[in-house]
């Protein structure tokens, strides 16, 4: 476990904005400039046409595990839609066995922009919280090595087996902002991720998280805690500001996106993002010392890795800051190696 469980900043590939060969190549860089891990999107659609891009993740951290030594995963695949829980399993001990002790796997309930695809029901919020919980059930159990035979709620699996294994499962984290998922997650899980909020979100998140763990028999203290926020850095701030309006408009859109099923529906909603209505949910800054100050205090709420994802197309110049003005005043730890 220890590939994630230290303090590290991470790197997020965002799949919504980005072709996957400059991501790979930030990556690199990321990891020559001190980035301890990287996190990778799983979409299908971008969450507006601007942004661009929607490759699939699972074929590129083949050619991210060649490039890089860093750990890395998914921040997150959804089971259940998309994916039947076997695949994944599948996919999950397919990248482990080539980058052993390298991977994690993240896990989330997805949203309709993404799962809708297949033509399905999309759930209520309980429901996908239980085929979430169902799919995690079924991956454990495939990630056995023995042959597994399932007759659940919501999936049925007929004498399925992995021939395929790693030396050890790769860790599952589940991407988790309610009470309910946070204790299930600490039950069942391996580490948790979830996304900036306020403090005392974080603290009952966690509170939950826990004392699931605890529940368990499980020391929550040795279990991996994520944390993935957006900031916009430019030069300026009005450049700063004018990247986040335009290329991550949904990261001001307070009301809960997972029912939403059309790019073009949040570009319509897009219209209506003011600056202001980022504040609290994105970082709009051109001054190292605010994006050192979150960072640092997200480490002292108990989070191992904070994950950052700068929303404008400025990458390069995002990572040259970071490395200049952001990781020296940063309390990290070494990068977790394989192991």
């Amino acid at each position: 476990m220890n590939r994630i469980k230290n303090k590290h900043l991470g790197y997020c590939a965002m799949f919504e904005q980005f072709h996957p060969n400059d991501m790979l190549v930030w990556c690199e860089q990321a990891e020559k400039l001190g980035f301890g891990s990287i996190m990778a999107s799983d979409h299908f659609h971008p969450w507006t046409p601007q942004q661009g891009h929607s490759a699939f993740v699972w074929t590129w951290m083949g050619a991210l595990g060649a490039r890089t030594s860093l750990p890395f995963g998914t921040g997150v695949t959804p089971p259940g839609y998309r994916y039947h829980p076997a695949l994944v399993a599948q996919m999950a001990c397919t990248v482990e066995a080539m980058y052993p002790g390298r991977f994690w796997l993240g896990l989330g309930a997805g949203e309709a922009l993404n799962e809708h695809v297949i033509g399905c029901y999309w759930p209520e919020p309980p429901v996908r919280l239980e085929k979430l919980l169902e799919s995690i059930e079924i991956i454990k159990k495939l990630f056995t090595g023995k042959v597994v035979k399932h007759q659940g709620k919501h999936f049925t699996l007929e004498s399925a087996q992995i021939y395929t294994l790693p030396p050890s499962p790769p860790p599952i984290l589940v991407a988790t902002s309610g009470p309910i998922m946070s204790a299930n997650t600490g039950r069942f899980c391996d580490g948790v991720i979830t996304v900036g909020a306020a403090d005392d979100k974080l603290s009952m998140l966690m509170g939950k998280f826990e004392a699931g763990a605890r529940e368990a028999g499980k020391d929550p203290a040795a279990m991996p805690r994520l944390i993935q926020i957006h900031v916009s850095w430019a030069p300026s701030l009005e450049e700063a500001t004018d990247n986040a309006v335009r290329e991550w408009p949904n990261g001001g859109m307070s009301f809960p996106k997972a029912d939403v099923r059309s790019p073009e529906v949040f570009e319509a909603i897009a219209r209506m993002v003011r600056p202001e209505h980022f504040k609290g949910r994105v970082l709009i800054s051109e001054k190292a010392e605010d994006h050192i100050n979150l960072i640092n205090h997200l480490y002292s709420k108990g989070f191992d890795g904070v994950y950052v994802h700068n929303v404008g197309r400025n990458q390069v110049e995002f990572l040259k800051f970071y490395a200049a003005e952001v990781l020296p005043s940063l309390a990290l730890e070494p990068v977790g190696r394989p192991g």
